[in-house]
């Protein structure tokens, strides 16, 4: 039996049902990833005997009870390391779980492993880790998104039943899109982000990866609610999500198309691909109404001002001082500093810090930082605008499927704009979602994204479910078998 293909909702039935154990479906999944994983590098760290310890004690009757689930290597894991793809985190181990890991094992989800990412979460292909490039399971030669690619490329080739990944300008949507996944990005302030590492702390936000809609759903419950440890998490009531899944009608509801979102440039298997999904909708009887987001042509560049200034405070505390990677031959304390950092980091997060230390310095601070805060609360005030006339947006996630590696590493303005259609949400502080929709001629995944107003998890969530049950929509296995990595 084929467990690892299945999704949460199939195997918690299967193993209330005691037709499977929970040590069986570990086992099957641990096989699967010893046999995947070397095409695929999905994972940067594994603990089978951790894992096998965690399903022999695991309570099936628990929501997650048996259910091993991957983590990003952002997200801290009690005596795991939590490297962020980065040298300079080298030998760093963990003295406590963040707060989505504690829910998830008192909800009696095992632990499989920590996935690949782009260093600090920082890069749009999961090619900046200094562990080594994750491939695109649908071919091994594209890369799988990022910066949780490794989460992505987990759950597309069945290595993983789910995964949390964290999006700071795309980065679950995204891969999710390149990979085939579902991704959502919650509301700001609706997930911790208590045992994050962070990039920018006013984008970062935890959300799953998973094989279906469903699945989104119930990780959302479990990891969503307010967290006194998080004073940027909202004392907001957590809706039951997967039971509220069938109770969305379309009848009067409208679906806002803005059309800043369908741009020139745009590839065109992806714009026929959505543009199938709205005459979906629009079939089962949803309103369909054409809404402007005047204020998106900024959006990329307000985000790396704004992200990039948070990263160059938010990294300044690594400095090998307390953990981590350190310099060996120094002269002094600031030669220690300027060694061990430029060692540690990568060329991508270097670029950040630089770009984020001149937007805040003396001088320039008004003319970048400050303005860009500025155009972020105009972006903020086009979403509510649209929200006034429609119930949720729809919009692809990406304007592209997933590029060849190494194609856009040498043009960093390049790869920035492979998020140009998700950046937005996050300056907004909103929710969406990406809903695989079809493949390119490449066979390539597609998705498209649900963008919905604060708090509005559940009507995303709904519209997703709605798309996947109407089609018939089931999680494909990607041709792994015909690829050669040559």
């Amino acid at each position: 039996m084929k467990l690892f293909e299945y999704s949460i909702q199939k195997l918690r039935k299967l193993l209330s049902q005691k037709e499977v154990s929970p040590v069986e479906v570990v086992e099957n999944l641990l096989t699967r990833i010893a046999e995947v994983d070397p095409k695929i590098f999905a994972y940067s760290y594994l603990n089978h005997e951790r894992a096998i310890e965690a399903a022999k004690k695991a309570d099936v009757t628990l929501p997650l009870g048996g259910i091993p689930i991957a983590i990003k290597d952002n997200i801290n894991v009690r005596g795991e390391p939590c490297r962020c793809a980065s040298r300079i985190l080298e030998g760093y181990l963990s003295p406590y779980d963040s707060t989505v890991v504690e829910k998830l094992k008192n909800m009696g989800a095992i632990l499989v492993g920590r996935t690949n990412m782009d260093e600090f979460a920082m890069g749009s292909s999961t090619e900046n880790s200094s562990l080594g490039i994750t491939r695109n399971p649908w071919d091994i030669y594209r890369v799988p998104g990022g910066s949780s690619g490794g989460s992505a490329a987990a759950v597309a080739s069945h290595e993983a039943i789910c995964a949390l990944g964290s999006d700071t300008g795309g980065s679950i949507r995204q891969p999710a899109s390149f990979c085939g996944c579902v991704g959502l990005k919650p509301t700001y302030g609706r997930v911790s982000r208590y045992g994050l590492t962070a990039f920018a702390s006013s984008l970062d936000q935890i959300g799953p990866i998973t094989k279906t809609v469903e699945d989104a759903a119930l990780l959302l419950e479990v990891i969503a609610g307010f967290d006194p440890f998080d004073n940027t998490s909202e004392k907001v009531a957590v809706p039951p999500f997967s039971k509220l899944l069938e109770q969305l009608s379309l009848k009067d509801f409208v679906l806002g198309i803005p059309k800043e979102y369908f741009i020139e440039g745009i590839d065109d298997e992806v714009r026929q691909a959505v543009t199938k999904v709205i005459a979906h909708y629009e079939s089962l009887g949803a309103k369909i109404e054409e809404v402007s987001l005047a204020h998106t042509p900024y959006a990329v560049a307000t985000y790396y001002i704004l992200a990039t200034a948070e990263a160059s405070a938010n990294l300044a505390r690594f400095d090998g001082i307390r953990y981590g990677k350190r310099a060996k031959n120094y002269t002094d304390l600031f030669d220690y500093y300027g060694k061990t950092r430029g060692e540690g980091f990568g060329s991508e997060v270097k670029r950040r810090i630089l770009l984020g230390t001149y937007v805040l310095s003396s001088g320039y601070y008004d003319a970048y930082y400050l303005r860009a805060l500025k155009v972020r609360e105009k972006i903020k005030q086009d979403f509510s605008l649209a929200f006034k006339k429609c119930q949720a947006l729809l919009t692809p996630t990406s304007p592209f499927c997933a590029f060849r590696i190494g194609e856009k590493t040498a043009d960093p303005l390049q790869m920035y704009l492979a998020d140009i259609f998700t950046i937005a949400v996050n300056l907004a502080g909103i929710c969406a979602l990406s809903v695989p929709c079809g493949r390119s001629t490449e066979g390539l995944p597609i998705g498209f994204q649900l963008i919905g107003p604060p708090w509005k998890e559940d009507v995303i969530l709904a519209l997703g479910y709605i798309y996947q049950k109407t089609t018939g929509w089931t999680p494909p296995l990607p041709p792994l078998d015909e690829q050669t990595d040559g």
